[in-house]
């Protein structure tokens, strides 16, 4: 709730009160003002079928989840552009390191990304087409979920995961899938905080601004580079606490939780 919106509340109730002392009482409480995290648009309906994946799988051993080949797609930015940030600085100070963003003179653009984990750490990670259809989506499995398998040495009757994306549901991919006998984790619909690849992407693109690539070539590199180099360990870990993540993803009644 911005602090507007707090001046208008108060004025309903018969209190007076200036948005300047607002935030001023705010912020003596050890608050500040951000932008808003985009999250995604959550129906009922995914909030019920988030909260009964949870449920169904809160008792799962843990030997269950390292038995997982987790997948997905991201997008990884060119590092500078499109990047904001509000700071705290002297009047004079506008130019200091700290208080600037980097920008790129040559390229711009990004990379669609495919990759994937397991508990025994980074599978294969490929650069894709944007705009990937179901027959291109297939040719990515065809070519890298079952190499990745054997390069983590997955047990038999491993489990693959991917989301709901319409050319990961459609008949076709879910036929072919039957057709290679892969065993498919079911997903609720809209549930990345559900999905603990998504710490691994945070992590990767944190890795990949510091090194601040000046095109596109260079970005694709340092992101292979940089996904080859992530911990087995880190991916240990990350499953081993996913039953306590399942529990704060109950706690916060099937809405959005930090992973």
């Amino acid at each position: 709730m911005g602090g507007g919106d707090l001046v208008n509340d108060l004025q309903r109730a018969g209190t007076k009160v200036t948005k300047p002392t607002i935030s001023n009482t705010l912020r003596r409480q050890g608050l500040k003002s951000c932008s808003a995290r985009r999250v995604p648009l959550l129906k009922p309906v995914h909030v019920q079928a988030c909260l009964k994946f949870t449920r169904e799988h809160l008792d799962d051993p843990e030997e269950d989840w390292e038995n997982v080949i987790w997948s997905d797609e991201t997008k990884i930015l060119l590092f500078g552009k499109n990047s904001t940030r509000r700071v705290w600085r002297t009047k004079n100070a506008e130019l200091h390191p700290k208080n600037t963003i980097p920008t790129v003179k040559h390229g711009s653009g990004n990379i669609m990304l495919w990759g994937c984990f397991s508990a025994k750490g980074p599978g294969r990670l490929i650069r894709v087409k944007e705009r990937t259809n179901g027959a291109m989506y297939r040719e990515i499995l065809s070519e890298n979920l079952l190499q990745s398998a054997r390069a983590l040495k997955m047990k038999r009757g491993w489990v693959f995961q991917h989301d709901n994306d319409p050319k990961h549901t459609a008949r076709a991919t879910k036929e072919w899938l039957r057709k290679k006998h892969f065993k498919v984790l079911e997903w609720p619909s809209q549930s990345p905080d559900l999905h603990p690849i998504e710490h691994l992407w945070r992590e990767l693109k944190v890795c990949v601004a510091q090194q601040q690539p000046q095109n596109i070539t260079a970005l694709e590199e340092i992101c292979m580079e940089e996904w080859a180099k992530i911990p087995a360990t880190v991916c240990e870990n990350l499953l081993k606490t996913y039953r306590k993540h399942l529990t704060s993803v109950i706690a916060n009644k099937g809405y959005i939780t930090k992973y």
